[in-house]
């Protein structure tokens, strides 16, 4: 039996008595909630009282209590656009009365709100441009922070599991703030320039017998000549013991609850779903494996993280540019190639048609047929 789930924010619920019957009509009885989201203008076009919501920070869908901050430098900000002041167990409380069992989706080193305010936290790359939407988890600040964010999305809340976004590095690519970058350099410059150079990195390097200012060289040579970076096994090393930190606190902090990792079968990738580890096991429940393009790409991603022994799930969308009557078929290749579980975006977001195609994806995936 595959595994599925629709992914929604607080406001969708809120305000919206049809929402529960909704999901149920489309034949889930799961949904991943954000407790702890990024900046989005985003589309309400089923909601009876709104059709956008400008959430303009990241935010902390739950109380952000002083004592839980107290001497922190990182600290989420409240949701002031929205009318409660706990959204996510609002929400979440909702959802589970109508009988839908909640995931509580947290985004963790995603914030171009903090990365702003603390530049001497975020990613840098190697011609020293900071990246304001990526904390680095080379510092144990950030680590801190996230680790404390978990526990704090979570705390008496009625949650069923917890699904971990950003639980590694972000990198080059940031598809928000009308970001212009897709395709200026092709893929080996991006593995580059999602280095992060910042002083904590450095430092792992350092500690790891290279020169930091000869590797910066380096990579700053190779984007320019798309190369490769004599010094990559360092790097690749030092980010993954930084991750790897990184996923042990938070891991800590919301204990004795199922964790879905997102997470990249490849071990380089940056961003949302980072990199998993060549050469270490993950703890978690299932990792979810971005798989929004159709094709052979995302079956071969999710292929591999099978292969690699990961009960794996794939996230895919019904938003554009992925066509809606492209969704089953992609959903149904994707179980096939191994995925255990379907994470479907996004029940607030789409429109009427492609909420159908989430139905029909649905009732495709819990035929007797699909593999």
């Amino acid at each position: 039996m595959v595994t599925l789930t629709g992914h929604a924010y607080c406001w969708d619920v809120l305000g919206d008595p049809a929402f529960p019957d909704r999901v149920a009509a489309l034949g889930l009885s799961s949904v991943t909630l954000a407790a702890a989201y990024h900046s989005v203008r985003a589309a309400t076009p089923h909601h009876p009282r709104h059709q956008i919501v400008d959430a303009r920070h990241g935010a902390l869908y739950r109380p952000v209590r002083p004592s839980a901050w107290r001497d922190a430098r990182l600290r989420p900000a409240a949701a002031d656009w929205m009318p409660s002041a706990d959204p996510f167990a609002e929400a979440a409380t909702t959802l589970r009365a109508a009988g839908l069992s909640v995931t509580a989706w947290i985004v963790l080193a995603h914030s171009s709100r903090l990365g702003a305010a603390f530049p001497d936290l975020a990613v840098v790359n190697c011609f020293g441009e900071r990246y304001s939407h990526a904390l680095c988890p080379a510092n144990p600040e950030v680590r801190d922070y996230a680790a404390t964010l978990a526990a704090e999305a979570i705390r008496d809340a009625p949650v069923d599991a917890v699904s971990l976004e950003s639980c590694g590095q972000m990198g080059l690519t940031h598809t928000g703030a009308h970001d212009r970058t897709a395709d200026a350099w092709p893929g080996p410059a991006q593995r580059w320039l999602s280095v992060c150079c910042c002083a904590a990195c450095r430092a792992l390097w350092s500690e790891r017998g290279a020169d930091p200012a000869r590797v910066i060289a380096s990579l700053a040579a190779a984007v320019r000549a798309d190369s490769t970076v004599d010094s990559s096994a360092v790097l690749l090393d030092a980010r993954q013991h930084a991750a790897r930190l990184l996923r042990d606190q938070v891991l800590a902090a919301v204990a004795g609850v199922p964790v879905i990792l997102h997470a990249n079968p490849d071990p380089w990738a940056t961003g949302p779903s980072p990199g998993l580890p060549p050469d270490d096991r993950v703890d978690a429940h299932a990792v979810l494996v971005p798989a929004w393009p159709v094709g052979e790409e995302s079956a071969r991603a999710v292929a591999a993280a099978v292969a690699a022994g990961y009960r794996t799930h794939a996230y895919i969308t019904a938003l554009p540019p992925c066509r809606a009557e492209e969704v089953p078929a992609h959903a149904a290749a994707l179980v096939a190639a191994g995925a255990s579980g379907i994470n479907l975006y996004h029940l607030g977001l789409a429109s009427a048609p492609r909420l159908e195609a989430l139905r029909r994806t649905v009732e495709l995936l819990e035929s007797p047929c699909t593999p």
